[in-house]
């Protein structure tokens, strides 16, 4: 059975890019298009892994995360901040809110696929 990965951005193109990257490697991927839909969604089906940009319009990434954490079927899953935001201060707000990891965009779809597979096999 294929793993779930939610994908949590705002940008329809970013969606398109990580559906196709990572549906070509055997994931399904269900798409949200902010921190508030991406929640929904999470609570509403089992995901494995989340993929979520910070900055979004409705609930921001860093946001969407502590939400997450809070419910007891997402303390442990891993949840990685794919973003444009680089620096350190946001890196380590991303970790005290509970991100896995952290990706910058532009991604380059192997990398992508191999932290996937790292993550969650």
């Amino acid at each position: 059975m294929a793993k779930t990965v939610l994908c949590v951005d705002d940008s329809a193109s970013i969606r398109q890019m990580v559906g196709f990257t990572l549906k070509s490697a055997g994931y399904e991927v269900v798409d949200a298009v902010d921190g508030m839909d991406g929640l929904d969604k999470a609570k509403s089906r089992a995901i494995n892994l989340v993929l979520t940009d910070q900055n979004m319009p409705r609930m921001d990434g860093l946001t969407l995360i502590k939400n997450l954490r809070a419910l007891p079927q997402y303390k442990s899953v891993p949840i990685l901040m794919l973003t444009t935001e680089s620096s350190d201060a946001m890196k380590s707000q991303g970790r005290a809110a509970g991100a896995t990891g952290w990706l910058v965009k532009p991604f380059d779809p192997q990398k992508l696929i191999e932290v996937v597979k790292k993550v969650i096999g």
